[in-house]
């Protein structure tokens, strides 16, 4: 059941291969960032959110039964309440008119979604949160028992020219969208 290896020798500083022999935890690039950052934060919040579109930050969400796509097609996983669901504070819910599993729509500037919602204090004012790994509908997924239970994709809203400006990674987080009551 394993290979031993004796007793654990520290050998984090020798394989360590910066100049100083250190972790560098403030990089330069991140340190020159902040100021930007900060920037985008204060305009964010100065934004009222009843006037500007995109006046709530969608992030995605997992669940320990459905860390992956893959686990929506097995029914011991997806039994039990909906996890396919918006999660949104009470008081954004109330200041849009919106209920307690109400079907919504979720827009952005790239599309949109219809999703029931879930008002909850996990999440606070001015975010909502949806859950990552469905959109089962599509033809060819092969995956019965998701299918049937399908949910929206997070991708179909989410920005493909949004980069964050440091790492140059996909910016999957922090999408601002409109959300509104269902027209269908």
């Amino acid at each position: 059941h394993g290979l031993d290896l004796g007793p654990l020798k520290p050998s984090l500083y020798t394989r360590l291969e910066t100049p100083d022999g250190k972790i560098n935890c403030a990089p330069d690039v991140i340190v020159a960032d902040i100021a930007r950052l900060k920037s985008s934060l204060a305009n964010a919040a100065n934004t009222a959110p009843d006037k500007a579109f995109g006046a709530l930050s969608l992030i995605g969400r997992r669940h320990v039964r459905s860390n992956n796509s893959w686990m929506h097609n097995s029914h011991r996983l997806i039994k039990g309440k909906p996890r396919d669901q918006l999660m949104m504070h009470p008081d954004d819910a109330h200041a849009r008119g919106l209920a307690d599993g109400q079907r919504v729509e979720i827009r952005s500037v790239v599309g949109s979604v219809q999703i029931a919602v879930s008002t909850t204090d996990d999440v606070m004012r001015g975010v909502v949160c949806l859950p990552h790994g469905f959109g089962h509908h599509r033809t060819g997924t092969r995956l019965g028992l998701a299918h049937k239970h399908a949910g929206v994709s997070y991708n179909d809203i989410s920005d493909t020219a949004a980069v964050d400006a440091v790492s140059g990674n996909a910016a999957m987080n922090g999408l601002r969208v409109e959300v509104t009551a269902a027209s269908r």
